[in-house]
């Protein structure tokens, strides 16, 4: 039943060639009016952690520009990248999101993030509505998620998945990027004998860091759990993680009792209807 899980987490072939064929318009579009230095896949498609359906997903391009651009400001590079893409997508909405530029297609989302070669290392891209710009490297996560999952035998990634479909059974109360972290740190050094125990260990490890700052891998001092910061948001953090670990225990405890009909119920309430029925 967790093999058929993992299957319904994928996308399927015709998904993925759509996902395919739309970054590569969007990146063309981008060079047409500007000067881009280089672009590429960013975010959890690049990372292999892409769950479906596909229209609650977004797919990510990072778009290196001239560093000619940057004097004009992050809050200018936004509405230059927007003004950009609205030259060809007209009928979809183009508007600014955070650090990025969201094109919402009837399918799925794409985020463009403008973005200039760092001094030292790394990338600059605009840091939301404030004005400036903030260090990171995607390519670095997207080297350490497959290292991680590498010394997981590939088993890492479809737990990240897994994690990634209760969040969005929750409504996505914590930012993916975030689990995500959270996850290399829980399995660093430790093995994954099987989907439904990884599970429940990744619920039990993360309560008690729900608190701390969770380190950007790409060496930056960013913070990426900033979304939950006040002694209420951490009391809801813990709260949720809370419920799935009970929900993920008892169903343990019913498989092992022999009572599968109740350990389907309970990971169906812990992931909505991902989890098969039978």
């Amino acid at each position: 039943m967790f093999g058929d899980f993992r299957s319904r987490l994928e996308l399927t072939g015709i998904q993925a060639s759509t996902v395919a064929d739309r970054q590569k318009n969007v990146r063309a579009v981008i060079s047409r009016h500007l000067d881009v230095e280089t672009d590429f896949l960013t975010g959890s498609y690049a990372r292999h952690t892409l769950i479906s359906p596909l229209k609650q997903a977004d797919v990510d391009i990072f778009v290196v520009l001239d560093a000619s651009y940057h004097a004009r400001g992050a809050d200018a590079v936004l509405n230059l990248t927007r003004n950009a893409l609205l030259k060809t997508y007209t009928t979809p909405k183009v508007s600014r999101n955070g650090q990025a530029i969201t094109i919402t297609f009837t399918d799925f989302l794409v985020d463009v993030v403008p973005a200039f070669y760092r001094k030292g290392g790394g990338y600059l891209i605009p840091a939301g509505g404030s004005g400036t710009f903030l260090s990171t490297d995607p390519r670095v996560h997207e080297s350490y998620s497959s290292a991680q999952n590498s010394a997981h035998n590939g088993d890492l990634v479809p737990v990240v998945k897994m994690i990634k479909a209760w969040n969005r059974s929750i409504n996505r109360h914590f930012r993916s990027f975030h689990l995500e972290v959270l996850a290399w740190q829980v399995f660093q050094g430790v093995s994954i004998s099987n989907d439904w125990s990884a599970v429940r260990f990744f619920f039990d490890k993360a309560i008690p860091t729900i608190r701390q700052s969770v380190r950007d891998p790409a060496g930056y001092g960013t913070d990426v759990a900033y979304h939950i910061n006040t002694q209420e948001q951490f009391a809801a953090a813990e709260s949720r993680l809370g419920t799935a670990l009970g929900r993920a225990r008892r169903a343990e405890e019913y498989a092992q009792r022999g009572n599968m009909g109740s350990a389907i119920e309970q990971w169906r309430l812990l992931f909505g209807d991902y989890f098969p029925v039978s």
